[in-house]
């Protein structure tokens, strides 16, 4: 009976070293930032906050979603009012590789593997080179479950600071710099 017990013991201590070492070395996402830009940390919570819109790009699926100020600027009517998104609205685009669920009536397209996660926010003084947003793009690693900040070698490329989305989001100057629609609800 000892020796079972004993035995026991031992398989518990190893199970229990084995997850407080998982826990340990898994990277904190919020430790993460783009080198003179966001960082991950600004964003805390976002898997919580509201959706704005879905969409599919470059054979991805995204959702953005918007904190509090951003989905009150949107319900009224920002940008379309001519008015500019307030300071402290924030965006967050996550993108998946899609997959086929094949065990579900009609086969749909369901998110897969994460792709990456991108962040806006709007900050007037801090980004004011940047027409007022900051922007954030960090690649996800599925394999270390880790993320990384977006770079030149990527896909899109994404330069090292918080101008990174500005040459691309100036086609939508006319909208303070956004291309989310917030859908009818």
């Amino acid at each position: 009976m000892t020796r079972i017990i004993s035995s026991l013991a031992v398989i518990l201590a190893a199970v229990l070293i084995f997850f407080v070492g998982r826990a340990i070395s898994a990277q904190d996402k919020y430790t993460v930032e783009v080198p003179g830009g966001v960082a991950f940390s600004e964003f805390r919570g976002y898997e919580d906050w509201a959706v704005i819109a879905m969409s599919e790009n470059g054979g991805n699926f995204a959702v953005i979603l918007g904190n509090p100020t951003m989905i009150d600027a949107f319900k009224a009517g920002v940008p379309g009012n001519g008015k500019p998104f307030p300071d402290g609205a924030k965006m967050a685009k996550i993108h998946w590789h899609p997959k086929k669920q094949e065990a579900y009536p009609g086969q749909p397209l369901v998110p897969g593997a994460q792709y990456n996660a991108d962040f806006m926010v709007k900050d007037s003084k801090r980004f004011a080179d940047s027409a007022g947003w900051g922007w954030g793009a960090f690649e996800y690693d599925a394999a270390s479950d880790t993320f990384r900040p977006g770079t030149e070698a990527d896909t899109p490329p994404q330069a090292h600071d918080a101008k990174c989305g500005l040459a691309c989001h100036t086609l939508v100057k006319n909208r303070d710099y956004v291309f989310t629609e917030y859908g009818h609800r």
